[in-house]
């Protein structure tokens, strides 16, 4: 390798000996691909070209399948050429990298971290738990040296952090939700020193830290608004000049002047839509302020909030290419995305969905489960795509492909040859797939009603139940609740759908710990339904609100019919005092699914609210379907209530609405 020209020696040698090639191989290959690349002109420099050759997949699998033997300075160099080379950081290879060095950070030498802290750095992951990880080493280093001073000392454990440095261990410190007020005071005194010299992101990012921190400095406030005004005053790039504003309306008295809303106004025709976004965020931001504190919303305000509006769409209807609309749309988040784009979003894609392929695929179904939003035509795109192409698509990539269809409650044409090619693509690297990423697939594809044997016996083994435990100590409390969340949400659905395989249930004392936070708080629409069952069942005694069922569903109601479909009072037969399973004996919470009288029947009331359908129709989303399901096979009559229903002009009054709970629990209504 060493000996080669070009790039096409590289490739050709990773070819012929891909079956040979050892870890230290691998990093070298990489290596001398972006060392050719740095020798080039920007002119002639053509990374996409490289990141989009067979052969550098082929690199990328076996990074994958060799990280574990890497040494820890070659693990960090592959990440950092990786990056280069434009991959993105949802991309599996990426995460197995990152993991894989969080696994290793403790013992990190000063160049490994600060190259590693770097790797983060480009993946805007400032306010990572990893990032928070390594403040946490570098306030324990300061805290324990003694002689700051010591030239061996160097970069994150000098006294006299730089300004990038302080930076990166503010903008970790958010993460952390640090409260060391020495540590932040130190680290905040250098970013004041260092205030004149940052960029106008580096701005934003100190700006969300100190607010999220709750740090307290009039005159560090004072001096960010000046040098964020100055910079906005001069500046032209309406990319520049939307990260300004947005750290303008952060900081404490979030108003803009009519200057400041003319000039965003004027560059709107020149935004793609990321700017548009951050834009608007602003405003509303603004907005939300002048409506609490000043009493009114300027005309101005409005004014370009409806020109956003209107070049966000212009900017949908006239884009021509996929992968430039994905660069746009990809990191976009809130209330005016979701509410004024969406929907033309979704239909531009539609548009040119025959540019889907194996290199943006997982991506987009990524964005796809994040809106809620059910497009049967671009999940059937996607599922054909993934069945033609599955040999180019990395295996890591699955879970981010078959999330929207289990979000979404969708099944594709040919659907268990889409899923079973999908995971026998994954099957040979279940050994090496990261254990947070394996427990979301196998809920994923619960949901879906698909429990593929090699996965499950992956995943409910004391092994790699131990190597789940190790990692959910190293991140943040957030991801932590909902892996573990996630896990017991599997076990059910394999306990209560596939019992042959014979796997136990083992979160009894979980759920116990969890059930309790809010048990038995009704909503309004909850309340009114309770007191209508009372009398349409014939009385309080009838019915029973948040009531526990095996395997800790909580239901909003439950009522029981004899064989003759007439309500049974509870108290009159032993349902609720009979002696429980044994798995349930330590709850001290009702617990519904003991024995019943002769041909008896139990019924579960749910009521529905938006969070249980697709954003855009009337469709049950994969959760509360997979809820619908068991709580079946508990035995439970499950009727459904959705809040269109019931919030409906025909169920306008209260008589209308007692006959639709009558129709539902008696009739022959639909369940």
């Amino acid at each position: 390798m060493n000996n080669c020209t070009d790039e096409e020696q590289i490739f050709g040698l990773i070819e012929k000996n891909k079956s040979l090639l050892s870890e230290k191989q691998v990093g070298c290959a990489l290596n001398m691909l972006w060392q050719f690349q740095k020798q080039k002109t920007s002119s002639v420099k053509n990374v996409d070209c490289i990141r989009n050759h067979p052969q550098f997949l082929t690199l990328c699998n076996l990074a994958t399948t060799k990280m574990g033997f890497m040494s820890d300075s070659t693990l960090v160099n592959v990440l950092y050429i990786i990056q280069q080379f434009g991959v993105e950081a949802h991309d599996s290879l990426v995460e197995a990298l990152v993991t894989e060095a969080w696994r290793r950070l403790e013992r990190f030498d000063i160049s490994v971290l600060s190259k590693f802290s770097s790797c983060l750095a480009d993946q805007h992951l400032y306010y990572s738990p990893l990032m928070g990880k390594i403040a946490d080493i570098v306030n324990r280093n300061l805290e324990n040296i003694q002689d700051l001073r010591l030239k061996s000392t160097i970069l994150l454990m000098s006294e006299d952090l730089t300004g990038q440095q302080a930076l990166a261990v503010m903008g970790a410190m958010e993460e952390m939700e640090s409260r060391n007020s020495r540590l932040i005071k130190k680290i905040t005194s250098i970013l004041h020193k260092h205030l004149d010299n940052y960029k106008p992101v580096e701005l934003l990012r100190i700006t969300q830290a100190l607010i999220f921190l709750h740090f307290q400095s009039k005159e560090l406030f004072v001096k960010l608004r000046e040098l964020l005004l100055s910079h906005l005053k001069v500046s032209v790039i309406p990319s520049e000049i939307s990260i300004l504003v947005y750290a303008l309306s952060m900081l404490p008295s979030a108003h803009l002047d009519k200057v400041r809303m003319s000039q965003i106004e004027a560059v709107l025709p020149q935004c793609d839509l990321h700017d548009l976004n951050i834009f608007a965020a602003s405003v509303l931001r603004c907005i939300q302020y002048d409506h609490m504190y000043l009493d009114n919303i300027p005309g101005k305000q409005l004014k370009v909030l409806q020109k956003l509006d209107h070049y966000g769409h212009q900017r949908l209807q006239e884009c021509k290419s996929l992968n430039l609309l994905w660069e746009e749309i990809k990191s976009l988040k809130g209330d005016w995305f979701a509410d004024s784009l969406l929907e033309e979003t979704v239909v531009t894609f539609q548009r040119l969905m025959d540019e889907i392929n194996y290199i943006n695929v997982a991506g987009i179904a990524s964005f796809i489960s994040k809106t809620n939003y059910l497009s049967t035509s671009l999940l059937d795109k996607i599922a054909s795509v993934v069945l033609q192409q599955i040999e180019k698509i990395h295996p890591f990539a699955i879970l981010a492909i078959i999330l929207p269809f289990s979000t979404l409650n969708y099944d594709p044409p040919q659907r268990d040859e889409f899923f079973g090619t999908c995971i026998q693509h994954l099957n040979s690297y279940l050994s090496v797939l990261d254990p947070l990423v394996l427990v979301f697939l196998g809920y994923s594809l619960a949901t879906l009603q698909y429990f593929p044997e090699d996965l499950l016996k992956a995943i409910f083994n004391i092994k790699f139940l131990a190597r789940l435990d190790s990692q959910l100590e190293l991140i943040c409390s957030s991801l932590n609740m909902k892996v573990q969340f996630r896990l017991m949400e599997l076990n059910r659905a394999v306990c209560l759908e596939c019992p042959e395989y014979q796997i136990p249930w083992f979160h009894d004392r979980f759920c116990q710990q969890h059930n309790n936070k809010d048990f038995g708080s009704m909503n309004g629409a909850q309340q009114q339904i309770y007191k209508m069952l009372a009398e349409v069942l014939g009385g309080i005694n009838f019915v029973k609100a948040s009531v526990l069922t095996p395997y800790y569903y909580t239901i909003d109601f439950e009522c029981i019919l004899d064989k003759r479909r007439n309500p049974l009072p509870y108290g009159s037969h032993n349902t609720t005092l009979e002696k429980l399973p044994k798995i349930h004996l330590e709850s001290n919470t009702q617990i519904a699914g003991s024995r019943l009288p002769p041909g008896a029947e139990k019924i579960a009331l749910e009521f529905l609210d938006s969070r249980a359908f697709c954003r855009n129709i009337p469709h049950l989303k994969g959760k509360s379907a997979m809820k619908k399901r068991h709580l079946e096979i508990l035995g439970y009559h499950v009727i459904q209530i959705p809040h269109f229903e019931w919030n409906s002009m025909a169920l306008s009054t209260k008589d209308a609405r007692m006959n639709y709970l009558r129709e539902r629990i008696f009739g022959e209504g639909i369940s």
